[in-house]
């Protein structure tokens, strides 16, 4: 399992021109992808790293704005949006290989587990919609950009 976490100030998810999840204050966008060997210990690992990783600052203190608050110490909504295109394989040519990413039967359950496992930690958690053509709109904090691996 994969996920690129951006911090963000603002962001939200739309679909066919329904706002299905936003907000607006610190929070996090999820962008998580499942390759084909993924179970539980991948989606406890991931939502674990998403509510754990300390990437806001703590208030008027003056630091770089890294590395001091969680998601979790915070309170920080998040967004996550399935994304298959993680596993793409640009090794050879032009055209990337999707066979790294796992088919929508098995990805749709792991991405909705860790949407549990983060809500079940008392995050708010807005979500896209599975296999949807998405817009997501988003104003990187920082920026702040993390790739996580489970």
């Amino acid at each position: 399992m994969r996920a690129v976490v951006q911090r963000a100030s603002r962001a939200s998810v739309t679909v066919a021109g329904d706002v299905l999840a936003s907000f607006d204050g610190p929070g996090l966008v999820a962008l998580v992808g499942v390759t084909h060997d993924d179970g539980a210990e991948q989606v406890a690992a991931i939502a674990r790293k998403i509510a754990e990783l300390r990437l806001f600052a703590a208030p008027a203190d003056g630091s770089s704005g890294v590395g001091e608050l969680s998601a979790l110490d915070i309170g920080a909504h998040i967004i996550v949006v399935s994304q298959f295109t993680l596993y793409a394989d640009t090794k050879k040519g032009r055209r990337p290989s999707w066979n790294g990413a796992a088919p929508g039967s098995v990805a749709e359950p792991l991405v909705d587990a860790v949407v549990a496992d983060l809500r079940g930690r008392g995050l708010s958690v807005g979500t896209g919609r599975f296999g949807a053509d998405m817009q997501v709109e988003l104003v990187n904090d920082g920026p702040v950009t993390i790739i996580l691996d489970a």
